[in-house]
């Protein structure tokens, strides 16, 4: 190492920090205003009516899902959150988790698209993603909380970064294993473009889109709870207060809050997604049955 010697990147990023929130204030206070409006909306949906009604909604969901196993673990593994006294935070975790992923899905999916159609856009965000995936968690928070304060906004920010990677990897890689022929059939019938895309690689991409999903959510979870460090709501507090009190009950219920939420959102998002690939699957099989007798 040469002494005196040091590359200011560092400097330079946070020069460039200050110069991008003070010439662009008002577009992320705007963006302030529609995330924290998102979050409290899904967050009043939640914590507002009866814990029983939620714990009935989610376990229906788990049915269409899965089946009813699913929805009796569901149900099982709520009860247990409302019996150690953490439903509230875990429904506030829950809506972070929901509001973060939904957004990270937003841009993932488009994004993803655009880069399987143009590989010069592919070739240009596959070192960004890298770079999200690869940069520690709690480096997100740092901008984060430099253009948006600390409360709920940052957490939500930080999450999108975080979470938003896989889901543009999985929609890209979907949409590229599509069998070029059935897209050449298309375009010989004379479809568009757009159509193409809407009728053809996005049905037959689904369950690898279906994949990202559950990956973002996943991330977007384990991500909510460092988000606590800077202001963010739910189960994460309680986390980090056992964690400067050496409460080891404490941190024992809300982690198992957690746990159980993650398992609930795994295989319900899973369980989508197979039923995808069963839909997408039996057309196929049921069309090569009917096709052998004709071969004969």
């Amino acid at each position: 190492m040469i002494d005196g010697f040091r590359i200011p990147i560092g400097d330079g990023i946070t020069s460039v920090i200050d110069a991008v929130t003070g010439a662009l204030g008002g577009l992320f206070d705007l963006i302030a205003m529609i995330f924290t409006a998102c979050y409290d909306g899904v967050a009043w949906a939640l914590t507002a009516p009866p814990f029983w009604i939620v714990i009935l909604v989610i376990a229906a969901i788990a049915v269409l899902a899965k089946g009813w196993k699913l929805a009796l673990g569901s149900v099982i593994g709520l009860i247990l959150i409302v019996g150690v006294d953490q439903w509230d935070k875990a429904m506030q975790t829950l809506a972070l988790t929901l509001v973060a992923a939904m957004i990270a899905i937003v841009i993932a999916i488009p994004v993803g698209i655009w880069a399987a159609r143009v590989p010069v856009v592919s070739a240009v965000i596959r070192p960004v993603l890298d770079f999200l995936q690869t940069m520690p968690a709690f480096v997100y928070l740092i901008p984060a909380i430099t253009v948006f304060s600390v409360g709920v906004v940052p957490g939500i920010v930080a999450t999108v970064l975080f979470a938003v990677a896989p889901g543009v990897r999985l929609t890209e890689l979907g949409i590229r294993g599509v069998d070029d022929e059935v897209v050449e059939a298309g375009q010989a019938f004379g479809a568009t473009p757009g159509r193409i895309l809407r009728q053809i690689q996005l049905p037959l991409a689904m369950p690898s889109i279906m994949a990202g999903v559950n990956q973002v959510i996943m991330l977007s979870l384990s991500m909510v709870v460092i988000a606590s460090m800077v202001g963010g709501p739910g189960l994460g507090k309680d986390i980090i207060q056992a964690l400067s009190r050496v409460d080891i009950g404490l941190g024992f219920e809300a982690g198992l809050s957690v746990v159980i939420i993650a398992m609930i959102l795994d295989r319900v998002t899973s369980g989508f997604g197979r039923r995808e690939r069963a839909r997408r699957t039996v057309p196929a099989s049921s069309t090569a049955e009917q096709a052998e007798p004709v071969a004969s």
